[in-house]
């Protein structure tokens, strides 16, 4: 893995309370796809000295850079892990819901995430290139703990508390490269259709018409969701806005090398019902937390909402949002057909 070494010690932080001061959402469209352009980074230094690494350091970054009180004072390593960049409107919108969305988690859960620290532009001005930093945890290629990782999942769920008491976030997050329709809604059904159109309407954009996807789209709106999901918000029953990590699959959990703690990453969060994280799972391209050891874990924990006899149909409800945000994302791909 690449990584730059900086001294820790040289070096002071410019976070304050997390780095968030406003709650001031800058609205912007992301482009649907990449040049794929590599930023030429002037490499930075720190106290006149060059810095050593298998890729440049712009100076605004390496005068971002903070040691995390916790660890030992020693250098560490900013990794692609820990210092992640992308380029132009489409990098900003996802560093900066990334740097929202680990701030989020973190405030809830600061066992659960790497600390977020800065997120900002670099010098480089062509193509415009924005970065995000965060603690760097070595990760080993073990299978995460179902115990660990369902308790500590959990926990974050039963703590957290909506800001607005509404379903939502007050940016929109990127669940891969594309945003997510994450505007603030009271109701739990009328959000999950707000974020259901919103995939729809990436699909279309990039992917082009398709009739027959349309189709089931509008009858999932107009018949399936009121029968599936309505019941949740009838008879007196109430859903809770829980803080979820939006994108938990495989590839976004970790166990510390050194440590055997658990951590997730790469989040896209909102508040939404909790059983919309562990839909997640159901996906194909995972190979560890779709076995149903987790999911058992996680519900043995948790529970099921009411009315516990539809937790299956929700539970492929609330994949098929997930289903359609992919397919919008990966174009071309067979998550369209799915």
């Amino acid at each position: 893995m690449a990584a730059a070494i900086v001294d820790p010690t040289l070096r002071t932080s410019t976070m304050t309370d997390m780095g968030i001061k406003d709650t001031v959402t800058e609205m912007w469209t992301p482009p649907t796809f990449s040049a794929g352009k590599v930023p030429q980074v002037v490499p930075g230094r720190s106290n006149n000295q060059d810095i050593e690494g298998d890729f440049p350091l712009d100076q605004i970054v390496i005068d971002r850079i903070c040691l995390a009180p916790s660890r030992p004072i020693r250098p560490i390593a900013i990794a692609l892990t820990g210092c992640q960049c992308a380029e132009d409107d489409q990098g900003k919108a996802m560093l900066h819901g990334e740097f929202n969305s680990m701030c989020e988690l973190y405030k809830t859960a600061p066992k659960l995430v790497p600390k977020p620290y800065t997120w900002g532009k670099l010098n480089v001005s062509n193509p415009d290139t924005y970065f995000f930093l965060c603690d760097f945890i070595e990760m080993t290629n073990q299978n995460p703990d179902p115990a660990q990782l369902c308790a500590k999942l959990v926990s974050m769920h039963q703590a957290s508390v909506s800001p607005t008491g509404m379903f939502g976030f007050h940016v929109n997050t990127c669940q891969g490269n594309l945003a997510q329709q994450t505007s603030w809604n009271p109701s739990w059904v009328e959000y999950y259709i707000q974020l259901v159109r919103g995939a729809m309407r990436l699909n279309t954009e990039i992917n082009g018409n398709w009739k027959n996807l349309e189709q089931c789209v509008d009858r999932l709106i107009s018949d399936v969701v009121p029968q599936v999901l309505g019941p949740l918000e009838s008879d007196g029953r109430v859903v809770k806005p829980c803080l979820i990590h939006g994108d938990l699959w495989d590839g976004n959990i970790g166990t510390d090398f050194e440590t055997g703690e658990i951590y997730i990453f790469d989040a896209s969060v909102h508040y939404a019902h909790n059983e919309m994280e562990i839909a997640m799972w159901r996906g194909k391209f995972n190979k560890v937390v779709s076995s149903k050891v987790y999911l058992n874990n996680y519900l043995s924990r948790m529970g099921i909402s009411e009315p516990t006899e539809q937790f299956d149909d929700r539970n492929r409800i609330y994949s098929v949002y997930n289903t359609l945000h992919e397919s919008a994302c990966h174009n071309g791909s067979s998550f369209r057909e799915e």
